[in-house]
């Protein structure tokens, strides 16, 4: 028996070596195997989303597509501001949401540094946005998607109080174009904080391009929509969000001319 077992493991030695011999580099079937290999490594390794986990990714997602078909429909927006460097908002109702506000701006910043500072460096907001006292990651969930805990400022003389968000975020980029989106969420870990109002927000996007013709630049639209909660008029409401709006731009060119 010890006799066969030699002779057969000379016969498939000599195999393999005839196999190993037909191609300069590793056979096919080693490829595969080491494929097979790789692939089950990083199956292993993934971590699976729990089901709350999922959800968020999914309000994420819904906010990402409303947003962008509520930009996508070009009828209905009303001027609410032009400012002496071009920087523009609108507005329109919408039935199931409420009063939208978009800004349309361009940033002598290219889409890069854009993105850097409004994703990689959300937490840095307050640094050089008034209207934003912090921005805090609560939990990142893969590689797309953050819950947050805002706190914005109060407006000069205390005319609207300080609010705060607990939003879902997910961050979309294809080519050149990026898209960051947004809704209100709740998070158990994060309730009500005393001396704030918990306001909402959502569905909200911003979204990025280069320029055309000039890559140095980027054009910015920012869809808002925010419900402040509280005893408010209106047309505080429509004066404060418009203007907190083009204020963002101008502390953003700020930041990154820095």
């Amino acid at each position: 028996l010890s006799g066969l077992r030699r002779q057969a493991a000379v016969a498939i030695s000599q195999e393999l070596s005839k196999l190993a011999c037909r191609s300069t580099g590793p056979s096919t079937w080693i490829n595969q195997v080491r494929r097979r290999s790789s692939l089950l490594s990083s199956r292993l390794e993934e971590k699976p989303f729990s089901e709350m986990e999922m959800s968020y990714i999914k309000q994420g997602e819904e906010a990402l597509q409303k947003s962008l078909s509520i930009l996508g429909d070009q009828d209905g927006w009303k001027t609410e501001t032009v400012a002496n460097n071009g920087d523009k908002v609108l507005s329109k109702v919408l039935p199931d949401v409420g009063k939208v506000f978009r800004l349309e701006v361009v940033v002598d910043q290219p889409l890069d540094a854009v993105y850097g500072e409004l994703v990689d460096n959300m937490e840095q907001m307050g640094d050089w946005n008034p209207n934003v006292k912090e921005v805090k990651i609560l939990q990142k969930i893969g590689k797309d998607t953050v819950i947050t805990h805002e706190k914005a400022a109060a407006t000069p003389g205390n005319v609207v109080g300080p609010r705060d968000f607990v939003s879902v975020r997910c961050a979309k980029r294809r080519g050149s174009t990026c898209v960051l989106a947004g809704m209100s969420t709740k998070y158990g870990a994060m309730p009500e904080q005393e001396g704030f109002i918990r306001a909402e927000n959502g569905p909200t996007c911003m979204i990025l391009r280069p320029l055309p013709g000039r890559p140095s630049q980027t054009k910015l639209t920012w869809l808002l929509s925010i419900d402040l909660k509280g005893w408010l008029p209106k047309t505080i409401i429509n004066q404060v969000l418009s203007q907190t709006q083009v204020d963002f731009a101008n502390h953003l060119r700020e930041r990154l001319a820095r």
